[in-house]
């Protein structure tokens, strides 16, 4: 593979699995040495940054809570003094609570907005004052925000925030050539999204597509590859679906 990502650091929130480790792997087989950002599996972070190093590839793992501004901070600062700068931020962190609007709690909403809003916030603000000229922002929005799902509004709520505050930094970033976009996946094959749900529930998403499964987490990689590329350059304050042709 093409070493297009030689000589840049990407930093990649919640990678120790999933979509997140898909992407750390990626980035890294492209040339990017990469901070592993987790929170509570530090033997998965491990692994990733193990296949990495076996590739040749140079990583680091490095633990913090998502949704403390203080944890992200020293977190953005471990990555530099590390890898001497940073070009590349992957928000990928986040959670999700399913439940009707009726029923959601305020509990409910201080958690899940502290990570997937008030901690990508913060994060981007870490990037907006110390990412390289010419780097590049992917937040990791859903596609969900195009639907209408009952049980799913507190989660489309707050990545519709997301989506938001990366058209505005866009344009913020855009004078330091500094692209900020968004990639909404559809259901993706991850632990996370597996669970709770039967066989014949993933089999009906899946032939939502246009192909007639749902995603994988190398899928989504993908999509971040691209944004990645000095061709995507001119590609900013978008939200790009990789959903394989979902429809609802």
């Amino acid at each position: 593979m093409e070493k297009s990502l030689s000589g840049k650091t990407a930093l990649v929130t919640g990678a120790s699995r999933g979509i997140g480790r898909a992407v750390a792997l990626k980035l890294a087989q492209m040339g990017a040495a990469v901070a592993v950002n987790y929170m509570n599996n530090a033997t998965a972070a491990e692994e990733v940054v193990g296949k990495i190093v076996a590739q040749g590839g140079k990583a680091m793992a490095i633990k913090a809570d998502m949704g403390d501004p203080t944890a992200i901070e020293k977190l953005f600062d471990l990555t530099i003094r590390e890898f001497g700068q940073l070009d590349i931020l992957v928000n990928n962190a986040g959670m999700a609570i399913y439940k009707p609007i009726a029923k959601v709690t305020e509990e409910d909403y201080e958690k899940l907005f502290s990570l997937n809003v008030k901690g990508l916030l913060f994060s981007c603000q870490q990037a907006a004052r110390k990412l390289a000229g010419g780097g590049r922002i992917i937040n990791i929005s859903t596609s969900v925000t195009k639907m209408m799902l009952p049980s799913y509004g507190l989660y489309a709520a707050s990545k519709g925030a997301v989506e938001q505050l990366t058209r505005v930094l866009a344009k913020e970033l855009g004078p330091r050539g500094i692209t900020v976009n968004s990639i909404s996946p559809g259901p993706t094959d991850t632990e996370l999204f597996r669970e709770g749900k039967t066989e014949e529930q993933i089999r009906q998403m899946g032939a939502m597509a246009a192909f007639n499964r749902i995603g994988t987490p190398e899928d989504i990689a993908g999509a971040v590859a691209l944004l990645t590329s000095t061709e995507s350059g001119w590609i900013s304050g978008q939200d790009i679906c990789a959903n394989g042709g979902l429809t609802a």
